[in-house]
C-alpha cells in the first residue's frame, strides 16, 4: 500500500480584476474522483491544504447541470459528506514530500488566489517533481506551479509538457474576461508546453512522473495514469 499526499485548496474566494471576490474553492469531482481512485486501489490519502484549513467547496460544483444531471450530483455530495479526512486536513507546512509516494493536486478556481503564491506549496512541487514519483495537478490547480517561479523567473517545470483549464474553456465558463489572469497564458509565460484538448472533454498529459488533467472531465482518467506509475 502506498501513501498519496492529496493537496487541496484553502481559499474560499477569488479575487477578480474589478476587485469582487467570486466566492469559490475546491471543485467537488476533481477531489472525489482521485480520491475515490486512489483509495480503492488501496492506498493510504493524507489530505493538505495551506494552515490545515478545512477546505472550501465551490457551490457551483455541485449543480446538477455541472455533473451531468443530479444523481451524480448527489453521488459527489454524499461522498464529500463521507470523507473524514476532509474536516481535518494537515498543514501543508508539515508535509515531508519523502514520506509519500504520489502528490495528487486538486483544481477549483480557489488555487487561483492561495496556492498560485504559496511558496509552501511551491518547494513541495519542486521537492515532488525531484522525487520522480507521480506528481498530478488538475484543471486549476496548474496554477500552484506559479509559485515554483524563483527570483530570476525561472522554474524546474519550464520545458515540462503539461494541460489545464484553458482559455477557451474559461471563457465559456463566463470568466476569461473578469479575471486577472488566464491560466492558460501563465503557464506559457513560465515556460511551460501547454497542450489543449477540446474544451470541457478528458484530456490528460504525462511528461515523465508529471501528469495534468486538463478539466473536471480529466481528474479519473488522470488519477489512473497516476496509479499506473505509482512505485509498489
Amino acid at each position: 500500500m502506498s501513501k498519496i499526499l492529496v493537496v487541496v485548496t484553502a481559499a474560499d474566494h477569488w479575487t477578480l480584476a474589478d476587485g469582487t471576490k467570486h466566492p469559490t474553492g475546491f471543485w467537488a469531482e476533481e477531489l472525489v474522483a482521485p480520491h475515490a481512485l486512489f483509495r480503492e486501489a488501496g492506498h493510504n490519502v493524507v489530505i493538505a491544504t495551506p494552515g490545515g484549513v478545512a477546505p472550501t467547496i465551490d457551490a457551483r460544483s455541485l449543480a446538477a447541470e455541472a455533473n451531468g444531471g443530479q444523481e451524480r450530483a448527489d453521488e459527489l455530495a454524499r461522498a464529500l459528506d463521507e470523507m473524514e479526512d476532509l474536516r481535518k486536513p494537515v498543514k501543508l507546512a508539515d508535509v515531508r514530500v519523502e514520506d509519500y509516494d504520489a502528490v495528487f493536486y486538486a483544481g477549483g478556481h480557489g488555487p487561483m488566489e492561495d496556492l498560485a503564491v504559496d511558496p509552501v506549496s511551491g518547494r513541495l512541487l519542486v521537492a515532488a517533481l525531484a522525487s520522480g514519483n507521480p506528481l498530478g495537478i488538475v484543471c486549476h490547480g496548474p496554477a500552484a506551479l506559479l509559485a515554483t517561479v524563483d527570483g530570476a523567473g525561472q522554474s524546474v517545470f519550464a520545458g515540462y509538457r503539461a494541460t489545464g483549464f484553458t482559455n477557451a474553456e474559461e471563457t465559456h465558463a463566463g470568466f476569461a474576461d473578469k479575471a486577472k489572469w488566464l491560466l492558460q497564458d501563465r503557464l506559457v509565460e513560465m515556460g511551460i508546453e501547454f497542450d489543449e484538448g477540446p474544451v470541457f472533454q478528458p484530456h490528460v498529459v504525462v511528461d515523465r512522473n508529471f501528469h495534468t488533467g486538463q478539466n473536471p472531465a480529466s481528474s479519473a482518467p488522470l488519477a489512473r495514469e497516476m496509479l499506473k506509475a505509482i512505485r509498489h
